[in-house]
């Protein structure tokens, strides 16, 4: 199962046998251990269960395909104790600048980080297979947690609350039954084939080339996007700093093009060297192409089988929305798991991963088709109501939000959730029911830092009754969390595990919160 002589590798792990026995049983198995899989699998583990992890290959690839992280994705990845190692590895950045034309100087640039005072940057730019490997030692570090190298999934059905899954090794098959199957097993992924199901949406007549390279130079971390550059003219380009001297560099190549030829090396390298100029030495990291897509499954929770990441959703490239969003996923998915797995919570509260988890695709899958439709236009009108909008955005900050150079990923809110408690008061600022909690500084520390990953009721100077199993956190004095809030003395906030605030209250309760909890958890088992 491990041998891809197609794949170049980056950490070789090798594979794991196959196990003695003929069937085996685990609470919860996971298909698929790239980026989502892993941070799924990771977090499981840190709240106590027992994970195991199918990856086909016995390797970690070094084709590098994610590579912003955005900063609520540094925020979750930080609760699992890895956003560190990847920030000191990455490249950290939050300018973007956008060109046209033949002009050297940009028509605007912008502040990815216009709320400042958070722990975490903007974005950091970092190799996937650098993540990967990080994501996966820290998982081979925990003791209730196994990832099986060179271990595929080839069958899977469902009878009643066990799913039945077939696993195909270098040294023979084998059975798995579990209560939960997580497909995190990507774009073409086999549990979606196998159970028959499929993907809506559209596929846009585009492609895009990527060429990682590696050179030397002093650059600055920026993310620059060109519109009709004259390295490529009618077209767009994109080019972006990596770690350890590799670039990022993308280009619009258009629909009817010979796919297998436009990747080889006598093709892209004249891109290359135009954009870069002659003279300027580089080698070649890696080449790949990729279409413009974006589809998602109609639904994400199938009985016992729940679909993430990449195996649930697709989206273009552009925007940095693909893994933000399956970590996104992750970050939903598994405290809710944890509840029902602990019998806190009746599995019924799954189907909130549904409907929230739907909403964050939406929400991706509607800004990728705004960034790919302005960036390739299809039509004379579209594209001159696109360079109309590019002219003005030069001199009139009021275009500015107009040009879409592929719109940068950010937290998504659910403000229709079923697990939020409506506010009863009107007078509310600050953030609301079904919305991200915003970092800030706290003490000697950071917010959410202290807030963890548990329920945990966040208040200014609040006499409130304790509630059993839940945790108090008085922010009185910390007046930039006050004011990002808006929390008054005597006011308080519920934020769920996943630091979405569920409910807030002027004149709070124990009754009140209490049902604000039960509420979240989907109504206590």
């Amino acid at each position: 199962m491990a041998s891809a002589p197609d794949i170049p590798v980056w950490r070789a792990f090798g594979a794991v046998p196959k196990p003695a026995a003929a069937v085996e049983r685990h609470e919860t198995l996971i298909a698929g251990g790239s980026l989502v899989g892993l941070t799924i699998a990771l977090d499981l583990a840190k709240k106590g269960h027992k994970v195991v992890v199918l990856n086909r290959l016995d390797f970690v690839p070094a084709g590098s395909k994610a590579i912003c992280y955005a900063k609520r994705t540094l925020e979750i990845l930080d609760r699992l104790g890895v956003a560190d190692a990847m920030v000191a590895k990455g490249v950290v950045w939050e300018k973007g600048k956008v060109f046209r034309g033949d002009s050297e100087e940009p028509i605007y640039q912008y502040d990815l980080l216009p709320v400042k005072n958070q722990k975490m940057p903007a974005f950091i730019n970092l190799q996937q297979y650098h993540a990967e490997t990080i994501l996966a030692e820290a998982l081979s570090a925990m003791p209730n947690a196994e990832i099986r190298w060179g271990h595929a999934l080839a069958g899977v059905e469902q009878e009643g609350g066990i799913v039945r899954v077939e696993v195909q090794t270098a040294d023979g098959p084998y059975r798995i039954e579990t209560g939960w199957l997580l497909a995190c097993d990507g774009s073409r992924s086999t549990v979606r084939d196998l159970m028959g199901l499929e993907f809506e949406g559209r596929v846009f007549e585009d492609n895009f080339l990527i060429a990682d390279i590696r050179m030397e130079g002093k650059r600055p971390s920026e993310r620059w996007f060109w519109f009709d550059p004259p390295f490529n003219r009618g077209q767009s380009a994109l080019f972006h700093k990596q770690p350890d001297n590799v670039w990022r560099l993308d280009f619009q190549l258009g629909w009817d093009i010979d796919r297998e030829a436009s990747i080889r090396d006598e093709n892209v390298e004249p891109y290359i060297r135009a954009m870069l100029g002659e003279g300027v030495p580089f080698e070649k990291e890696w080449y790949s192409l990729y279409t413009f897509q974006c589809r998602r499954m109609a639904r994400f929770v199938h009985g016992r089988v729940i679909f993430a990441g990449d195996a649930a959703h697709l989206v273009s490239p552009f925007g940095a929305r693909g893994f933000n969003g399956g970590v996104a996923d992750a970050d939903n998915l598994v405290w809710k798991l944890d509840l029902v797995l602990r019998g806190e919570a009746d599995p019924s509260l799954l189907e909130s991963y549904n409907e929230e988890a739907t909403t964050i695709a939406d929400e991706n899958i509607l800004n990728s088709t705004r960034s790919t439709d302005f960036m390739t236009p299809k039509s004379l009108a579209s594209r001159a109501l696109r360079d109309a909008v590019l002219e003005l955005a030069r001199d009139h900050p009021f275009a500015r939000p107009f040009v879409n150079s592929g719109r940068l990923s950010t937290a998504v809110s659910y403000p229709a959730s079923a697990l939020n408690t409506p506010d009863e008061d009107e007078d509310w600022a600050g953030i609301a029911p079904g919305s991200p909690a915003i970092d800030g500084p706290l003490g000697e520390g950071w917010l959410l830092n202290r807030l963890g990953n548990d329920f945990v009721l966040l208040t200014c100077d609040a006499e409130v009754e304790a509630v059993p199993g839940l945790a108090t956190l008085d922010i009185a004095g910390a007046d930039i969390l006050l004011e990002r809030y808006d929390l008054e003395p005597g006011s308080a906030c519920l934020v769920r595990p996943d630091q979405y605030v569920a409910a807030r209250w002027r004149a709070p309760s124990a009754a009140k919160v209490s049902a604000a909890l039960a509420r979240a958890k989907g109504g206590v088992a």
